[in-house]
C-alpha cells in the first residue's frame, strides 16, 4: 500500500502538457496497473496453492485411513499404517517423493533399493518393485491437478519402502507363529518412518539399509557370504558325485578334476596350477583328501577324508541350496531383539554346539566352545528359547517329567518293583531339593498314571543329569546338564536326548558361569561336582541364554559351516515365507507399552 500510495502522489504533482511528461504520467498509470494486477493475483496464486495442498492432504489421509491400496500385490497394509501415518504427519500430508527438486534421484534411489533387496537376503517382488518402477514415467508426468494419481503413486512408494525397512529390521515372518519362542522387544528403538524422512532430507536414501539392519557381526558376515556364493553360483557349473562304496585316499574316482575345481571353488582347496597329466589322473589324492577333511568339517561331518555316500551327498547339494540357507539364517537373525552386553551363553542346535560368551560387545572376547547333545528330531525336539540362567545345582536331582514317567517309568515299574530301586531313584509328593521321599505301596502306581507322585533320581553315577545343572527358567522346562553318557559327543550328529541339552565340558562351563562369583574358583568347582550332597548356587547376575536354530553361520573360526535341517525348521520358514498373508506385513515384533527412541537420541 505504501508504494501505491507513493505513486500516486507521483502522479498528481508532475501535471504538464507536453509528450514527454504525458508518457511520463502514461508510465505511470501501467506502473500502477500492473502492480494492482500483481497484488491481486497473488493471493489469488497462495489460495490455488493451499487448495492444492488442501486436495492432496485429502487424497494421502483418505488413503492412509482405508490401509488399502490398489497399486500393490499386498493391497492391505493394517500393520504399517501408524508408520503411513507418522511419515506423511512429518511433511504435513504433503507429498513425500513426488513434486520436488529431488524427486528423481529420491526415487531412482529408492527403486534401486527395492530392486536389489536380495542384496539382503529379501524378495524384490513382495515390493511390488515392478509395477512401481512401470508407473514411473506416468507419475513424473502427472499435472499438478492430479491429486489422486499424485497421492497414489507416492503413498504406494511410501508402503513399499516401510515394508522393506520392516522386513530388513524385524524380518518378514513373525517367530511365534512358527514356534520359535523369542523374546518380545522390550522398546522400539528404531522409527522407521524417522529414518525413511531423515534419508529423504538428507539425500542419504541408498544408506538406510545400514541403519536399520540388524548390527550383529554375524549378519554381517552372512551378509557378505550370500553376495559371493551368489557369484559362485552363477558361475560355477553344477557339481554332483555318485559313488558305490567309500573313497579313501589313493583310490580312483573318475570326477577327481571336478571335484578338485568345486573344493577350489568353495575355498576349501587353495588354487594351485595343474599340469595337463595332473587334469587326466584320477586318483584321489592326500591333497585333495585335506580340501576334503576341510569341506566335512564345515558341513557337520566326521572330518576324516573318506568320501562315504554321506559326504558325497553333501558335495551334490546344489549351490543354490546354499544361498538359501545364507537368507534363512539372515532373516533369523532380524528376529533377535538388541542383545545386551555381558556374557551370554548361546546353543546352536543343529550345530550340535554352544558357545558361551564373556562380551558379546568385546573385541577380543573370551569364549568357551563345546559339542552338545540336543533333542531327538523325530521325538523330542529341543525348543527355540530365550531365558535367563538365575542358579545352577551340583550334585542335581533329576526330577523325571510325567511323560516320561507315563511312557517309560511305568511300564518297567510294572514288570520290576525294583525298578526304582536299581536305578537310583525315589518316590516324591513334588519336586524340590529339599522335599522328602515316599515309600513305595500298593497304591503307588495308580498315583503314578494320575500324576499325583513323581518320580526323581538321586544324584551319583547314574544319575541322567551327570554332576551339574544350569537352570533358566522357561516354560518348556528344559536346561543344560551334564551326562554320564559320554560316547554320543564323538558321533557326528547328536540329536538323543528328551528335549534338554547335554553339555560335553560341563566343568568348562560352570566355572565360565561362576568365574565372577565370589568363591568359586576352578578347584571349587571341582569339589562341588565331587561332594555327594546337592548343592544349589544362586548367580549374582543372570546369563541370558539363547537356544537358536541356523542351519548356516560362521564359526568362531571364521568359518562359514553348513548344517542339516534336523527339525525341519527350514523348510517350515521357506514355507511361510511363501504365503502372501505372511510376508511383509507383520506386526512390530516389539512390546506395546513402549515408545520409539527419537533420532539422534
Amino acid at each position: 500500500m505504501k508504494l501505491i500510495m507513493l505513486i500516486t502522489i507521483k502522479l498528481s504533482f508532475q501535471q504538464k502538457n507536453d509528450c514527454k511528461v504525458w508518457l511520463q504520467h502514461y508510465a505511470y498509470r501501467v506502473l500502477l496497473f500492473l502492480f494492482l494486477s500483481l497484488s491481486i493475483q497473488q493471493p489469488l496464486f497462495a489460495d490455488e496453492a493451499n487448495a492444492t495442498a488442501s486436495s492432496l492432504a485429502q487424497e494421502i489421509t483418505a488413503i492412509i485411513t482405508a490401509k488399502q491400496h490398489p497399486y500393490l500385490m499386498l493391497s492391505s497394509f493394517r500393520n504399517r499404517g501408524e508408520d503411513m501415518e507418522s511419515l506423511y504427519k512429518m511433511a504435513d500430508y504433503r507429498l513425500l517423493w513426488l513434486g520436488n527438486e529431488h524427486s528423481e534421484k529420491n526415487i531412482a534411489d529408492a527403486l534401486h533399493l527395492l530392486a536389489n533387496a536380495s542384496d539382503h537376503g529379501l524378495n524384490p517382488i513382495n515390493y511390488d518393485t515392478e509395477t512401481l518402477g512401470q508407473k514411473l514415467m506416468q507419475a513424473l508426468s502427472l499435472a499438478p491437478d492430479s491429486y489422486k494419481e499424485l497421492a497414489l503413486y507416492d503413498t504406494a512408494l511410501s508402503i513399499s519402502m516401510l515394508r522393506f525397512a520392516h522386513d530388513l529390521h524385524y524380518g518378514r515372518v513373525n517367530p511365534q507363529g512358527i514356534n520359535f519362542k523369542l523374546k518380545l522387544r522390550e522398546k522400539k528403538l528404531t522409527d522407521l518412518a524417522s529414518l525413511i524422512n531423515f534419508s529423504l532430507k538428507e539425500g542419504t536414501l541408498l544408506h538406510l539399509p545400514e541403519l536399520v539392519e540388524p548390527k550383529f557381526k554375524q549378519y554381517r558376515k552372512l551378509k557378505a557370504a550370500l553376495a559371493a556364493y551368489r557369484q559362485l553360483e552363477a558361475k560355477s557349473p553344477l557339481f554332483g558325485l555318485t559313488i558305490n562304496k567309500p573313497v579313501r585316499p589313493g583310490d580312483l574316482l573318475p570326477k577327481v578334476a571336478e571335484l578338485r575345481r568345486f573344493l577350489i571353488t568353495v575355498g576349501d582347496l587353495p588354487p594351485e596350477k595343474t599340469d595337463s597329466n595332473s587334469e587326466k589322473s584320477h586318483v584321489y589324492t592326500n591333497k585333495i583328501a585335506l580340501g576334503v577333511k576341510k569341506f566335512q568339517h564345515r558341513h557337520g561331518l566326521t572330518a576324516d577324508g573318506v568320501i562315504g555316500k554321506g559326504t558325497a551327498a553333501v558335495l551334490s547339494v546344489p549351490l543354490k541350496d546354499r544361498v538359501t540357507q545364507i537368507e534363512l539364517a539372515m532373516e533369523r537373525l532380524r528376529w533377535l531383539p538388541e542383545l545386551s552386553v555381558g556374557a551370554s551363553i548361546i546353543v546352536n542346535i543343529p550345530a550340535f554346539q554352544l558357545w558361551a560368551i564373556d562380551d558379546l560387545s568385546g573385541i577380543n572376547a573370551e569364549i568357551v566352545n563345546m559339542r552338545v547333545v540336543v533333542g531327538n528330531a523325530l521325538k523330542t525336539q529341543t525348543p527355540v528359547l530365550m531365558a535367563e540362567m538365575r542358579f545352577i545345582d551340583f550334585m542335581p536331582y533329576w526330577n523325571i517329567p510325567y511323560s516320561i514317567t507315563k511312557k517309560e517309568i511305568l511300564p518297567k515299574l510294572i514288570q520290576n518293583t525294583n525298578y526304582l530301586t536299581t536305578e537310583n531313584m525315589e518316590l516324591v509328593s513334588s519336586f524340590g531339593n529339599e522335599v522328602l521321599p515316599v515309600p513305595f505301596t500298593g497304591t503307588s502306581i495308580a498315583q503314578l498314571k494320575e500324576g499325583t507322585l513323581k518320580v526323581r533320581q538321586r544324584p551319583g553315577l547314574k544319575n541322567a543329569l551327570g554332576r551339574v545343572k544350569f537352570i533358566f527358567p522357561n516354560e518348556d522346562d528344559v536346561y543344560l546338564h551334564d551326562t554320564p553318557a559320554n560316547s554320543l559327543f564323538s558321533k557326528s550328529r547328536r540329536d538323543f536326548s528328551h528335549g534338554c541339552v547335554r553339555v560335553e565340558d560341563p566343568g568348562k562351563l560352570a566355572d565360565f558361569v561362576l568365574k565372577n562369583q565370589e568363591g568359586w574358583t576352578t578347584q571349587a568347582v571341582e569339589q562341588a561336582m565331587k561332594t555327594p550332597k546337592t548343592q544349589r548356587v544362586i548367580l549374582k547376575k543372570p546369563i541370558p541364554v539363547l537356544f537358536f536354530y541356523t542351519t548356516s553361520f560362521f564359526d568362531q573360526n571364521d568359518n562359514l559351516v553348513f548344517y542339516p535341517d534336523i527339525y525341519g525348521h527350514d523348510a517350515t520358514l521357506l514355507g511361510a515365507l511363501k504365503k502372501p498373508e505372511d510376508v511383509s506385513d507383520q506386526s512390530l515384533f516389539i512390546s506395546k507399552n513402549s515408545s520409539p527412541v527419537e533420532l539422534g537420541k
